[in-house]
């Protein structure tokens, strides 16, 4: 598949595989994220790569999941994550750019890890406080983001974008993503 048709195959996962997520293939996302570009050339990110099965379900405890299908969004015992990539932004070592870093690098981590069928789920309603407890992170580093990964388990269906932004699950589980037209955003040299 090229880049192009893996970017338009790619949807949010919530409903995954009981199936390990490779551990090269964790590295080799954290590695894309590294080579992402960054302001200033700072570098302020790292990451913490969380696949050890005594952690994932304390991760699991701090996310928010399908805030449209709740409390049916969320995924039940052996479907969830296989891993997770807590993304950190160095306090310190980032400037207010810094924060364009952050979507470059969670596109690359979940491009490398689609391409090996890996699905994944970015997560910004996050207890933080909680995660920060569990995973021993400093008071020195935010956390932006947080990345879920494994097999999907689930179909998604494109559904055009009418008044509303809200997914949904039919009744056989297929979960319908309304999305605007190309026609309705696009413009060519002027508005």
């Amino acid at each position: 598949m090229d880049v192009y048709d893996l970017i338009i195959s790619r949807r949010s996962v919530r409903r995954f595989q009981d199936k390990p997520v490779p551990k090269e293939l964790l590295e080799r996302c954290v590695n894309a994220a590294r080579l992402a570009p960054s302001a200033a050339n700072l570098q302020p990110l790292e990451y913490i790569i969380v696949s050890d099965e005594r952690f994932l379900p304390k991760v699991y405890a701090t996310l928010r999941w399908a805030t449209y299908l709740r409390p049916h969004g969320d995924p039940p015992e052996g479907k969830r994550p296989k891993a997770y990539i807590v993304i950190l932004k160095h306090i310190k070592g980032s400037i207010p750019e810094s924060v364009y870093d952050i979507g470059e690098a969670i596109e690359n981590m979940i491009l490398v890890a689609l391409a090996e069928g890996v699905g994944s789920c970015q997560f910004g309603a996050v207890d933080r406080d909680k995660l920060r407890q569990v995973l021993s992170i400093p008071a020195d580093y935010e956390i932006p983001l947080v990345l879920a990964l494994g097999y999907p388990d689930e179909r998604h269906v494109i559904e055009p974008f009418t008044n509303s932004p809200k997914y949904w699950r039919d009744k056989d589980g297929v979960h319908h993503v309304p999305k605007k037209s190309l026609e309705s955003i696009r413009h060519w040299n002027t508005f």
